[in-house]
């Protein structure tokens, strides 16, 4: 009996031991799968969703999409939460004209923003009746077929195709015609290691045109360290007309015609 009890004792203590060892396989599988992301979230690849209108037509709201992180080299802002463990950047690299990039908002260096970079470092920028202008030279625009949304409440808007310095093209809105807010500006310097952001929506957005609202923080010019990366490529997109409990019309809110679209 004695020998009989040992041995069960011992095949107790074998299964004890075989739990504990795979509880230790699991949460080391889960520390490495979270290390993985955050290395991928902080030096190659980082999501994004599109949450307002002030990039249509490029970007549309549902839109989900990647930014290469290595883009531009790295800042403080390339980690979580925005550590200030350096100043500048490393392995920098400048961005081109007509990139469409994600950056910090200057005013609180903590909100995303994602916006085309019209504006290069000593540049002067200015909008004439809804015509941009790259130091004193106005960019071709050629107008196409107005864009109509897909959500509730779009109406239909004049869609130009606008022809930057350098050759790139994309397109542009103009939802109150040439006579909105910011379709009249004075002119403006691009200081060294800043940027000039506009988006595609030209009458629906908060950007470097903006350096004074009511008093308030700018928008303003764009620091170099700011800069988060480069918009690469969607991945997702869907119109919201599918509430998160309404499985049966997730497949028709999907917009399968942008699913991985490069971005131009």
């Amino acid at each position: 009996m004695a020998s009989k009890n040992s041995k069960s004792g011992t095949d107790a203590n074998v299964e004890v031991d075989s739990n504990a060892g795979s509880w230790r396989e699991t949460v080391k599988t889960v520390v490495y799968a979270i290390v993985f992301a955050v290395v991928v979230r902080t030096f190659l690849f980082e999501p994004f969703n599109i949450p307002s209108g002030s990039m249509i037509p490029t970007l549309l709201v549902g839109d989900y999409l990647f930014v290469s992180k290595y883009s531009y080299g790295y800042s403080k802002h390339s980690l979580p939460f925005s550590p200030p463990v350096f100043k500048g950047r490393l392995f920098g690299s400048a961005p081109e004209r007509g990139d469409v990039a994600v950056f910090k908002l200057p005013r609180d260096n903590k909100t995303d923003y994602i916006k085309r970079i019209i504006g290069l470092p000593g540049d002067r920028i200015q909008v004439i009746s809804g015509v941009l202008h790259i130091n004193g030279k106005p960019v071709k625009r050629r107008r196409i077929g107005d864009f109509t949304g897909d959500r509730p409440g779009e109406r239909a808007s004049i869609q130009y195709l606008e022809t930057l310095p350098g050759g790139r093209i994309h397109k542009i809105l103009e939802t109150q015609g040439d006579f909105a807010r910011w379709d009249k500006t004075g002119v403006y310097s691009v200081p060294k290691g800043y940027y000039f952001a506009m988006g595609d929506n030209r009458d629906s957005s908060l950007d470097s045109r903006v350096i004074n609202v009511d008093g308030t923080a700018p928008v303003g010019f764009v620091p170099a360290e700011n800069l988060v990366g480069r918009a690469e490529f969607l991945f997702f997109s869907t119109n919201g007309s599918a509430r998160i409990w309404e499985v049966w019309k997730w497949p028709i809110s999907i917009r399968y015609s942008r699913l991985f679209n490069a971005i131009e």
